[in-house]
């Protein structure tokens, strides 16, 4: 009997090992992967560029300007999402344990499952634009209209899915954080506020979302009823200022409970900080509302002043408190870097350049806020990708700092209460 069984256990073996040598490696794997890639990308390149060259000249500028507008919000989030994989996975090669930081359960979501839902965005979106292009191109307008419409309806229902497939622990934790970002009625906790600073830096995608909804509601995609500034969807609309000012209330929302749970002064500077940005947004939109002379002689003035005072206060909280910048004087002077830097471990040129780059990119990021200058969109989105940049610099150094004062209280890792628990005078975060 056991003659038969080691026998038959290595036919089995001669049978499988046939068809395991027959797979292919990750190797070619990987490498057919990108080809297919590249053949894609090079396709949708070559089709919206013969679709843009079949367009009359003159409607050419305004109907690359539409496609941009509708395209735009879900590329920079693309980008976006891209990015917090590279944060993920560089936490991941350091000390710092970002679940225990985030209140994150073992079935979070890790950076090659960021990078895999980045990878079919960055398929989708510009599949449909290209679809988009080319029905425009070749005179098919309804089924062109329908592009993005569908694209928004499509991503909609990914994230509201109700069943479980497509990360929906993952998904349910991101609409939860959102809805308690909009409605700051509880104790304010470390995803909660840190999210919420991701947004601002997103305001832009929040108002061309805006505009974008406007005219599918009002069947205005592909088409040139949206010309006119001054239209329902017009760039002189006023739900543009509010849409943009809405991630910076939000946050100035959270500041004011977070001062009323724990009766921190800092807290209420915080919230000052956001409150900058008010001026900066409402005084640029002024610009369409009142006579040229007024906007030279006075509102423009006030706008510049409201631009460098939230430049200068964001950059200063961004390295005192944010970052905490008593770590990083000890880096420069190397006074036990490793103590306070567990992702760079304290490489010096790293902080220097990211106080300068994050000092310059600050004051960049207020052209982005000001509504007067938004027909240069390639000039915003360009400033818009820096700004992303800078968040993404942002991130290393909030959630380091954030590890440093969890593991510097004495706090068992075992021990972190969970979301649901945190009592208000357990707080060990600054928002």
């Amino acid at each position: 009997m056991a003659y038969d069984k080691a026998v038959l256990s290595d036919t089995m073996k001669n049978m499988i090992s046939p068809i395991q040598s027959a797979a292919p490696s990750p190797t070619f794997l990987w490498r057919f992967k990108v080809t297919l890639f590249l053949i894609w990308a090079l396709t949708c390149c070559k089709i919206s560029w013969d679709s843009v060259m079949r367009m009359d000249a003159k409607l050419r500028d305004l109907f690359l300007y539409e496609a941009f507008l509708y395209y735009n919000p879900l590329l920079l989030v693309t980008i976006m999402v891209w990015l917090w994989g590279v944060n993920l996975w560089v936490f991941l090669q350091s000390n710092v344990s970002y679940p225990k930081i985030f209140d994150l359960d073992q079935n979070h979501l890790t950076h090659r499952e960021i990078w895999k839902c980045s990878t079919w965005m960055t398929i989708i979106v510009p599949t449909s634009m290209t679809a988009y292009l080319y029905l425009y191109s070749h005179g098919e307008v309804s089924l062109a209209a329908s592009q993005p419409v569908l694209l928004y309806i499509f991503v909609a229902m990914v994230l509201i899915f109700p069943f479980d497939i497509f990360y929906l622990s993952s998904r349910y934790f991101f609409l939860r954080t959102l809805l308690r970002i909009a409605f700051p009625l509880q104790p304010i906790s470390f995803p909660d506020f840190f999210l919420a600073d991701i947004l601002t830096s997103m305001a832009k995608v929040f108002s061309d979302l805006e505009r974008s909804v406007c005219r599918m509601v009002n069947r205005q995609v592909a088409t040139i009823a949206w010309l006119e500034a001054d239209s329902v969807c017009g760039s002189h609309s006023i739900a543009i200022p509010i849409v943009l000012v809405l991630p910076y209330l939000w946050r100035l929302l959270q500041c004011l409970r977070q001062y009323k749970d724990t009766k921190e002064k800092n807290c209420l500077f915080n919230a000052l900080k956001y409150s900058t940005a008010i001026p900066v947004i409402f005084l640029s939109a002024l610009k369409y509302h009142v006579f040229p002379e007024k906007w030279t002689n006075l509102y423009r003035p006030l706008w510049l002043l409201s631009s460098v005072i939230n430049s200068l206060y964001s950059f200063y909280w961004d390295i005192t408190r944010d970052w905490d910048l008593s770590g990083f004087s000890r880096i420069f002077k190397f006074n036990k870097p490793s103590l306070v830097s567990n992702v760079f471990y304290g490489r010096q040129w790293v902080y220097f350049w990211v106080i300068g780059s994050n000092l310059i990119l600050r004051g960049s990021w207020t052209y982005k806020l000001s509504a007067h200058l938004r027909h240069n969109y390639l000039t915003v989105f360009g400033i818009t990708l820096l700004e992303m940049f800078r968040r993404f610099q942002w991130v290393f150094f909030r959630v380091e700092n954030e590890w440093n004062k969890i593991t510097r209280s004495g706090v068992q890792l075992a021990e972190i209460p969970r979301e649901e628990e945190k009592l208000l005078g357990t707080n060990i975060h600054d928002v």
